[in-house]
Formats: C-alpha cells, sequence, structure tokens
C-alpha cells in the first residue's frame, strides 16, 4: 500500500467518525513496519493537512471537519505514546500555537516529535495573550519559542512580540521558530516577519532544529514592520 492510498483510506474513516476503522487501518500501517514516527509524519499529518485545506475550501461540511479532527486527536494520543525518545540535547523549548482545536493538533504532532528527538518541552497550546507568553520567555529563558501551527488572527500578535524581542534585547540566545499554519499558506512570511528558524512539517521542523541550533535571522531578511519601525525612530 503506497502512503497516498492509505491517507486517502484513513481520510475516509476520518471524517466519517469510524473509530473501528481508523484503528484497523493504524494497525495495518504498524504490521507493515510503520513506527510511531513515521505514522505521525506520513500519515497522521498528510491526512491533518488535507483535512484543513479542504474545510478551508468549503469542501468539507462542519460536522466532517469536526469528525476527523476529533477521531485525528485520538489516534495522535495513542501513537505519541509509543514513541521513543531520543538522547536528550539539552535544548529548552516553549511552543504555542493557533487559537482552535485544530490548531492545537497540528502543534501537538510536532511537539510530541520534538520530544521524542530530545529536546525539553512546554507546550501551552492556543489562546495564551501575548504578553503572558513574553513574561514567560524572559522569566523561564527556554532556548526556543516555538510558534507553531499558527492562525491569521495571530499574526499581529505574534509580529508585536518578534519585535520587542528584537528591541529590547532581553533574550539574546532565543531563537524563534515558527511553522504550519499559516505559515505553511503565505510563502515568505516567516522571514519576512523575522523568525530565526521555519519549517513546514513536524519532521522537518525536528531536523532544522536539530541542525540549526544557532540559526538567526539576518535584519535585512525582516520586511514586514520595517516601514513603522523606521517612521517610530524618526519621530524620536
Amino acid at each position: 500500500m503506497t502512503t497516498d492510498q492509505h491517507v486517502e483510506r484513513f481520510f475516509e474513516v476520518l471524517i466519517n467518525g469510524d473509530r473501528p476503522g481508523a484503528r484497523r487501518l493504524v494497525r495495518e500501517a504498524e504490521q507493515a513496519g510503520a513506527s510511531s514516527d513515521q505514522l505521525i509524519a506520513d500519515l497522521y499529518w498528510p491526512t491533518y493537512e488535507l483535512v484543513e485545506r479542504l474545510f478551508r475550501n468549503d469542501q468539507l461540511s462542519q460536522l466532517s471537519y469536526r469528525l476527523a479532527t476529533r477521531l485525528l486527536r485520538v489516534m495522535v494520543d495513542q501513537t505519541a505514546l509509543g514513541l521513543e525518545r531520543g538522547h536528550a540535547r539539552r535544548r529548552s523549548v516553549f511552543a504555542v500555537c493557533g487559537p482552535n482545536d485544530a490548531d492545537e493538533l497540528g502543534a501537538q504532532m510536532a511537539v510530541d516529535l520534538l520530544e521524542a528527538g530530545g529536546f525539553d518541552v512546554t507546550y501551552a497550546g492556543g489562546s495564551i495573550p501575548a504578553d503572558e507568553i513574553m513574561g514567560y520567555v524572559h522569566e523561564e529563558k527556554p532556548d526556543v519559542l516555538l510558534l507553531f501551527a499558527s492562525a491569521p488572527s495571530d499574526l499581529p500578535e505574534i509580529r508585536g512580540m518578534i519585535d520587542q524581542i528584537h528591541e529590547i534585547n532581553a533574550c539574546p540566545d532565543l531563537q524563534i521558530v515558527v511553522g504550519g499554519g499559516v505559515f505553511n499558506r503565505a510563502e515568505g512570511l516567516a522571514e519576512e516577519i523575522g523568525a530565526d528558524l521555519w519549517a513546514s512539517d513536524p519532521i522537518e521542523l525536528v531536523e532544522s532544529m536539530t541542525h540549526e541550533p544557532l540559526r538567526r535571522a539576518e535584519p535585512t531578511q525582516r520586511t514586514v514592520g520595517r516601514t513603522r519601525q523606521q517612521k517610530q525612530r524618526r519621530a524620536a
């Protein structure tokens, strides 16, 4: 069975809320040799993206969407128990996401794989006020602030936080990482708002954070908000 075929079948059982069918397809994948991390990367995440894309394009009813996301959350929770944690990387990650249940589901897959990759992850979910995120960052000083599966409505606060972090330089070693969600739908956005690192899916996220812990945004890469900042400096 190819990955595309499995994703298509899995999608069908999810949108119908077929819990036994979902468990059966996962067992088939496991019997074919799929590990827990492969299930997340090759089955759950592609199906999640498919569900999200069809729903945004009004090709999926609200009921089918809710059935799919709720059931997929159950499968992700169960599969995460089988993930084997790699050697500790001694890098702490504070992760937040968009406000919706689906955003939290996407971010959960990312943080589950990060934890399996040896990162120390604290995951707060969505709808966290920007001032509370900044307060946590300043007090706890994580190595990474991860904003994964963010919604378009999150962008003003994300831009504001990045501006504040860069301007006051209270956490000079902090790496700001974004990915998934709105950043997958707007090419170049992550770079333009001044993120240090970005990834389109959980596997790419783990690989990028593993191999590029020292990468930081160049001042010249950032374009969003630059004009506003220049005006503020001239006014001062």
